[in-house]
């Protein structure tokens, strides 16, 4: 897995173990402690806070990869935010979703307002391209973030209203709450942007989004180890 040994320096473990902790803590409601205890079951001695530096360092890389193997997604978007909690504040996960349930981007914002939504789709639109429709809730802050993208279009994005519709992404949100529940909370913004970004990855793989030359047939956790190497 050459992947791995570009990101770590000096590799004391297997790449394939340091792979599989990585995906076991991104994929399932598991601690690092859990983890720990499960590798020591193996008869691999590897400390909690040493699981943790393998996820913070691998999960932003492997997500770089992935988007450049991504299916492409619709031109009709669900887009919403929910919220995360960060050193004991909340702070906002901003998604969208096309009409298959596939993952169009996400971004963690301190505020929830014009300017944040107009980053999340800035952010989306260089990733994806531009939709055709995209469907929100009730929020002004995200009418106003459309009206300022379509203002510089001579084609504009039609708007949607719609919480029905908008169920889609609401309900695509559960898959991400289940996986953070455990965390009881990040403790700084950067390390919730890495894992997020990690447990993201996983949930689109789990998707179909990836779509490698070699990963025809594979499972999942076939896909993502392929990522790695």
């Amino acid at each position: 897995m050459s992947l791995i040994r570009k990101t770590f320096k000096r590799l004391h473990y297997p790449v394939d173990v340091i792979a599989q902790c990585v995906r076991w803590y991104l994929a399932y409601a598991l601690s690092l402690r859990n983890i720990e205890e499960m590798m020591a079951e193996r008869g691999i001695v590897v400390d909690h806070s040493t699981l943790h530096r393998w996820v913070i360092r691998l999960a932003p890389v492997l997500n770089t990869v992935l988007r450049r193997y991504q299916r492409p997604v619709g031109r009709r978007w669900r887009m919403d935010e929910t919220y995360i909690k960060i050193r004991g504040h909340w702070k906002y996960l901003y998604r969208a979703v096309d009409t298959d349930g596939q993952t169009i981007d996400f971004l963690l914002t301190a505020n929830r307002d014009a300017n944040a939504a107009l980053r999340f789709f800035r952010k989306a639109i260089r990733q994806c391209g531009k939709p055709e429709v995209v469907t929100i809730d009730k929020s002004g802050a995200n009418t106003a973030a459309l009206a300022v993208l379509n203002a510089d279009q001579a084609e504009g994005i039609t708007v949607r209203q719609n919480k029905y519709l908008n169920n889609l992404v609401e309900q695509d949100h559960r898959n991400i709450k289940r996986r953070i529940r455990p965390m009881l909370g990040f403790k700084s913004f950067r390390r919730a942007q890495t894992l997020l970004a990690g447990i993201e990855l996983i949930q689109m793989i789990r998707k179909g989004q990836l779509q490698h030359p070699q990963g025809e047939g594979l499972s999942p956790a076939e896909q993502f180890y392929l990522l790695a190497a």
